[in-house]
């Protein structure tokens, strides 16, 4: 059936770029016609379902900014920043206009609440919403999150008024057909088509795109206008929030993203309930180590996210992770990378077990941990951490750059974290480690075998330093 469609498709555009030689000899037969028809009127129904959920939002931003008035103007472009001009400006208001896009999400009572983004409502001292048939409310917003880049507003309205279906953005797949939704350039109720070209997309640093998600990819065009608008799946159903795209010229060139509505649901919920999103926290530092730390710790061809440190106190030191765990599943879901595990703890809910399956010297373990509510003043006490400081095996390329002595020892500490017991004990950065406990180490699995030793408490260590050895004794309260 879908080589007859792509078949068909293809003797479509035949057809339309030959009607004038073929006019009296159609290529398609009424059937073949019959089925363009039929996928033409799905696009349709789709489109006449969508565009009423999606709504135009504008906003506008009061700012005070100097203002000299129109009679002074040649005389204080000359003169206003002498130093000893006593003139002092007006100050006047202006307004600054935004616009984009949102999907109706939420109908509670008389209540409407629209799902946009946190860059598109911003700061604003107004917002408007305008409905696909030209109705016009005024706004209030509910809740923002930048690190999602979500946001909620909310208007109120007897009337009858559309919300959107829901779908299950984790059923999404590369090459799915999907439909945009929003307000480019402010030209109201675009309906663009394409398809999925990935899932999973991770944001790129430096772009200011938000870091707490993932975001599915799509060659259906988004341009400016559209953030905050819906992406579609063929049932009509909201898969996805559009929010930006990879351009060089601020146009479209077939790469939109759009963050999974299954990563916004919590939010909505968030907003309504407190005005912001609230996070899970576990309580760990993790990273993707490289290639050759990871063999060495046998974990070569494993996924998932290395545990460097542990926040004392926290969900994850209650539950018994340890520096040098990899943990590669929660409730089940596998994790790729360090992202996958961020991702998914900001989404569990506070005060409830989750399952995670860790690797702990080439055993499979599983611990039920219960997480809390991230607080970034306990996220940022570097004091609650431990141990602080990570230790990589001295390579030859490591020894050559570092002029280090083959006979002094095989780790050497590669970081240190500012205010973490390693960092008040001294420990710095090209420290080689000769003993811990008294034991000697020769590499990173002997390592956090002796880190992570019941018995022992505290962490001895005897250092190598610029031709001094010398004993560092860590507390592990």
């Amino acid at each position: 059936m879908i080589k007859k469609i792509v078949l068909i498709m293809s003797a479509a555009l035949i057809f339309l770029g030959a009607t004038s030689v073929f006019a009296d000899n159609p290529i398609l037969t009424d059937e073949e016609e019959s089925v363009l028809v039929l996928f033409q009127n799905a696009f349709r129904k789709v489109a006449d379902t969508v565009q009423p959920v999606v709504v135009q939002i504008d906003t506008v931003n009061v700012v005070q900014q100097p203002s000299f008035g129109q009679g002074n103007q040649f005389f204080e472009f000359f003169f206003r920043n002498q130093p000893n001009s006593n003139t002092k400006p007006e100050m006047r208001e202006f307004r600054q206009q935004g616009i984009g896009s949102g999907v109706i999400v939420r109908k509670t009572g008389n209540k409407l609440y629209i799902l946009t983004n946190n860059h598109v409502v911003g700061n604003a001292d107004e917002i408007n919403v305008t409905l696909s048939d030209g109705r016009v409310f005024d706004a209030e917003l509910v809740g923002k999150d930048p690190r999602k880049d979500l946001a909620l507003v909310m208007f109120t309205s007897n009337e009858n008024i559309p919300v959107a279906r829901i779908g299950n953005s984790d059923d999404v797949t590369v090459g799915d057909w999907v439909i945009a939704v929003g307000n480019p350039m402010g030209f109201e109720s675009t309906v663009t088509a394409g398809i999925v070209s990935a899932v999973g997309r991770e944001s790129i640093p430096g772009l200011g795109v938000a870091q707490l998600t993932d975001y599915i990819q799509t060659d259906a065009a988004i341009n400016q206008g559209n953030s905050g608008g819906a992406l579609v799946n063929i049932r009509g159903e909201v898969i996805g929030i559009n929010t930006w795209i990879a351009s060089q010229t601020g146009g479209n060139v077939g790469l939109g993203f759009a963050i999974p509505v299954n990563n916004a649901t919590k939010a909505i919920d968030d907003f309504i309930r407190t005005g912001k999103v609230e996070y899970g926290w576990l309580g760990v530092n993790i990273s993707d180590p490289s290639y050759e730390f990871m063999k060495e710790m046998d974990l070569e061809g494993r996924e998932g996210a290395f545990v460097y440190d542990v926040f004392r106190k926290s969900p994850a030191d209650k539950a018994g992770i340890l520096p040098g765990d990899l943990i590669t599943h929660v409730n089940g879901k596998a994790l790729d990378d360090s992202n996958d595990l961020i991702n998914i703890v900001a989404d569990l809910p506070a005060g409830r077990f989750s399952t995670f399956t860790i690797v702990r010297q080439g055993e499979n373990l599983t611990l039920n941990v219960k997480t809390a509510i991230r607080d970034d003043d306990v996220e940022s006490a570097s004091s609650g951490i431990w141990p602080g400081f990570v230790a990589v095996h001295i390579t030859n390329e490591i020894r050559e750059r570092l002029d280090l002595d083959k006979r002094k020892g095989d780790l050497v500490i590669a970081n240190v974290r500012e205010g973490s017991p390693a960092a008040i004990a001294g420990l710095k950065p090209g420290d080689i480690i000769r003993e811990m406990n008294g034991n000697k180490v020769r590499d990173v699995q002997e390592f956090y075998t002796e880190l992570n030793d019941e018995k022992k408490r505290n962490l001895e260590l005897t250092i190598y330093r610029q031709g001094e050895e010398f004993g560092i004794k860590l507390k592990n309260k």
